[in-house]
């Protein structure tokens, strides 16, 4: 079953911590938000194997907005 990350706000992409490959425990940070001039995490709620990235830094993104796909 995929798990999905997606974007708590709307923001730009300012660094992703992970790579296709890595394990990730709930609570790991995928990647950090900048909106308002302020760095928001984006963690995952799940355990798992990011399997797909599907931003890139720098990008303007939504709220709701897929950030990365894990594999359990």
């Amino acid at each position: 079953m995929a798990i999905e990350v997606k974007a708590h706000i709307t923001g730009t992409i300012w660094k992703i911590e992970v790579k296709v490959g890595d394990e990730v425990e709930e609570g790991d940070v995928i990647a950090i938000l900048e909106s308002m001039k302020m760095e928001m995490p984006v963690e995952t709620d799940d355990d798992g194997t990011v399997e797909t990235i599907h931003v890139t830094e720098g990008q303007a993104i939504k709220e709701g907005e897929l950030i990365a796909t894990l594999a359990d």
